[in-house]
């Protein structure tokens, strides 16, 4: 019998085995991370590790159905396979197959944590850590995006007055970030229509995202009224 990510929360003192917690802190040390990466020796292969290792914590924080694991892991594969083939045999596998692989992953795990806070009873650490790790998962998203972009358009983003750069790993991390949080420095331009078009759409998503999910934890912590009592004048 199948159990159900949102029947795990409701039920007291039952915490999955890997949960969003878990994933939290795995994003928490990527992100550490990643300032540094493209500067250490072999720091493709270290990003690699990095990027698989985040996507390995995603697919074990959604695995509770057997539906949700055969989804998951039919998009997840293709990226995790695809992106070693390429790091281990360049020019073997086209760059924008595990692109665009982790893209749909990871919009699978973002839309799975946020239905999964929808559909809980009450705020607990799983909850937070769920709607924490999803708006994370929705940058990295947002970034694997502009990376995709990038590579079918070189042109497509400006880096102030450096013409020739093309937009790399941290390039696309921060810009994504930088544009979900809606502060937007402007050292780093969308140029093309489809850039910009993403942009508006990933300030839109984090907006959206936030206020889901303020209002359904406000929810959560609202009285809730019983409707035998009659309306007192």
């Amino acid at each position: 019998m199948s159990t159900d990510f949102a029947s795990v929360a409701r039920a007291p003192g039952v915490r999955p085995r890997y949960s969003s917690v878990e994933l939290l802190v795995v994003l928490v040390v990527f992100f550490g991370l990643t300032p540094f990466i493209e500067d250490m020796p072999r720091g493709d292969l270290i990003e690699a590790l990095a990027m698989s290792i985040v996507l390995i914590s995603a697919m074990l924080a959604v695995r509770r159905r057997r539906e949700t694991l055969l989804v998951g892991l039919g998009l997840v594969v293709p990226a995790l396979v695809s992106r070693w083939l390429a790091q281990l045999y360049p020019h073997s596998v086209p760059s924008h197959i595990h692109l665009a692989f982790g893209l749909l992953f990871v919009a699978f795990v973002v839309l799975h944590q946020l239905r999964f806070i929808i559909q809980a009873n009450s705020v607990n650490a799983e909850i937070l850590c769920a709607g924490l790790s999803g708006y994370l998962m929705l940058g990295i998203l947002w970034a694997l995006g502009y990376l995709l972009v990038a590579l079918v358009s070189p042109a497509a983003f400006s880096f102030g007055n450096s013409k020739e750069k093309v937009m790399g790993g941290f390039d696309a991390f921060y810009f994504s970030f930088v544009t979900l949080s809606t502060v937007g420095f402007g050292d780093v331009t969308p140029i093309s229509k489809v850039a910009r078009t993403m942009a508006v759409m990933e300030a839109v998503s984090g907006t959206f995202y936030v206020t889901v999910l303020i209002a359904r934890l406000v929810a959560m912590y609202s009285p809730v009224k019983d409707s035998s009592q009659p309306p007192s004048n």
